[in-house]
């Protein structure tokens, strides 16, 4: 299937971005969503659900990254994961590179990873072929309220609150992850572009500040995601992993003997470092 011309993505209500199209790869509609897949000459191949832009080639190790190591390096002592979401393979892909025993990922669409492994294998690079990766078709709202198995790390590597990821931002989902944390386990989320979407933020800062002990979040930028800090959500009832020190971090990465492309223990630190309209957003 091939097309040209651009794609446009509203961000916001008085804001959009446009990324050019030189060939489109794949378009339909699962049960879920629409997906389509397409080439760019700067971010490579692009995946857009629902018409918002997902995961690139190009600069996924940036969002991956950060998702998956800030929380499993301030843990220290990760064996089981689980990601809700994140169909493509990038953050599942991350995580394995720790010597964790175990990875479930929850994704509601099997059309995304199927195409994933299909059009995107530069991304998941065969993360779901991996025997400690457990992958589970189902609702991930429904499985955190469900699941008998304990995590030291979740990752909620969601879409924005629309379609099949809204009741991912609501207090019950939240309750139910904090449920299936072992003691001491760490919660990350995705938590929009916090200048033009900083309700997001707020919301589920909110929820945390009523669930968990050490209610945060950390920044990232992320070229694809314009108009400022992409917000990643952190809870935990433990204090001490986000104010690990620096020689801590950088003994953990050296030990795990991670190949990164952005980052590293002096980011890790100073992600916590928020701007000020981040933090008026969390009160």
């Amino acid at each position: 299937m091939t097309g040209s011309g651009w794609f446009e993505e509203a961000i916001h209500a008085h804001a959009t971005q446009k990324l050019e199209v030189t060939e489109v790869l794949y378009r339909s509609q699962t049960p879920h969503q629409k997906v389509v897949i397409f080439e760019n000459p700067t971010f490579g191949r692009v995946m857009t659900l629902d018409d918002v832009v997902q995961v690139t080639e190009g600069d996924e190790f940036i969002y991956h990254e950060m998702m998956a190591h800030v929380p499993i390096l301030a843990h220290g002592a990760v064996s089981d994961v689980l990601i809700v979401g994140g169909g493509d393979g990038g953050l599942l892909e991350e995580v394995l590179k720790h010597p964790v025993e175990h990875a479930t990922m929850v994704e509601i669409d099997h059309g995304v990873v199927d195409l994933a492994r299909r059009y995107l294998p530069s991304i998941c690079k065969g993360a779901f072929e991996d025997p400690r990766t457990e992958l589970v078709i189902t609702d991930g709202a429904q499985f955190v309220a469900e699941t008998d198995s304990r995590y030291d790390v979740i990752l909620i590597d969601s879409t924005d609150p629309i379609g099949p990821g809204e009741a991912l931002f609501r207090h019950g989902f939240y309750a139910g992850c904090k449920r299936c944390l072992k003691p001491g386990g760490i919660l990350v989320t995705q938590n929009g572009v916090a200048f033009v979407q900083g309700e997001e933020l707020t919301a589920s800062w909110r929820h945390f500040n009523a669930l968990f002990t050490d209610p945060a979040a950390y920044a990232v930028a992320v070229p694809t995601y314009i108009w400022g800090f992409m917000a990643l959500g952190w809870a935990s009832d433990e204090t001490e992993h986000r104010r690990r020190t620096l020689e801590t971090i950088t003994g953990r990465y050296a030990a795990v003997g991670l190949d990164t492309r952005y980052y590293n223990p002096e980011i890790h630190l100073g992600a916590f470092a928020l701007p000020t309209y981040m933090k008026e957003l969390m009160r």
